[in-house]
């Protein structure tokens, strides 16, 4: 046992970068804004269709054709 613990000892600094972390930490709160805004900007589940859209989520509109250009005559 008195093994192991000696070969573990070097090892017990920090094991993951800080950068990695915040890189997670800040992927995690872009995805919550971003699918926050896609799910108010849905079409309201039920029981919530009479209910306003938060101040701070904007309003964006649906295109014909989405990434597509102009649509066809």
């Amino acid at each position: 046992m008195q093994l192991f613990l000696e070969v573990a000892a070097p090892v017990a600094g920090p094991h993951f970068p800080l950068a990695f972390t915040l890189v997670y930490v800040v992927g995690f709160i872009a995805a919550v804004t971003i699918g926050s805004i896609a799910w108010y900007n849905s079409k309201r589940p039920p029981g919530w269709e009479s209910k306003e859209r938060p101040n701070f989520v904007p309003k964006v509109d649906k295109e014909e054709t989405p990434g597509l250009g102009e649509p066809k005559a």
